[in-house]
């Protein structure tokens, strides 16, 4: 990348499984949601499928296969409710992502969140982990008309940001997240939720992909992908990744 093209950069964050481990809050409260309408057998593996894309896109999915006679927006703002009690009392930040956000911030790069939650679920974990004090910019799909993985979400990111969508990276932890990115034009860090092999087409589109997921991860490693030949200043480093 040359030096006018990283001048230039923005990077789109997912929330979910990529900023912040809150995938355990939202399987919890979709089994609890579904508990309500007496689904007794919805385990993790069967959720596994639905992370990286919207809560109305999945509750939409889970009615059908349960045949749930209450409709999807309802079934999204019971889910909604659950979810917000849960991400106020606990939500962690993967360290390694913070470091990374944290550089990003130092060189003054812009930041955004592209997430499939809700806007006061989005809202509720960046305040409760402080990293609102990075990202006041962020962009619900329950505000574009289509969910990942097509890139709409991404592209009001961008246009919020007055970025160009060839200027973006996007860091995402789902399937549907790349092809997302790839879709919009913008260069892409895989960081998987779920470890994947190396063969995994799923993720073939992106630019930077750490197999193992957060085991892997570094800030460094990120910084150094995207401005080449440089590493963060002594000024700059946060703590060992």
């Amino acid at each position: 990348m040359n030096s006018s093209h990283a001048d230039a950069l923005s990077v789109i964050f997912d929330l979910d499984g990529t900023l912040v481990d809150s995938e355990p809050n939202a399987y919890e409260s979709m089994r609890l949601l579904l508990g309500r309408y007496g689904v007794a057998d919805f385990t993790w593996e069967r959720n596994a499928r639905f992370i990286g894309i919207s809560n109305l896109e999945a509750l939409t999915v889970l009615r059908a296969e349960y045949r749930i006679a209450a409709s999807a927006d309802e079934l999204v703002a019971g889910q909604d409710a659950i979810y917000l009690d849960l991400a106020r009392k606990s939500t962690q930040v993967f360290p390694r992502m913070r470091e990374f956000v944290e550089l990003l911030h130092r060189r003054g790069v812009p930041v955004a969140v592209a997430s499939g939650s809700s806007l006061a679920g989005i809202e509720a974990v960046l305040t409760g982990t402080g990293l609102d004090a990075f990202f006041t910019t962020y962009v619900s799909a329950d505000e574009v008309r289509r969910g990942k993985p097509e890139p709409d979400v991404f592209l009001e990111a961008a246009r919020r940001l007055g970025a160009a969508p060839s200027d973006c990276v996007v860091v995402e932890d789902a399937a549907p997240g790349a092809r997302a990115a790839h879709a919009a034009g913008m260069r892409c860090i895989a960081v998987p939720y779920v470890p994947v092999d190396t063969t995994d087409p799923a993720f073939d589109t992106a630019g930077l992909l750490f197999p193992a997921g957060q085991d892997e991860f570094t800030a460094r490693a990120a910084y150094t992908w995207l401005f080449p030949g440089t590493a963060p200043g002594p000024k700059e480093r946060g703590p060992a990744a």
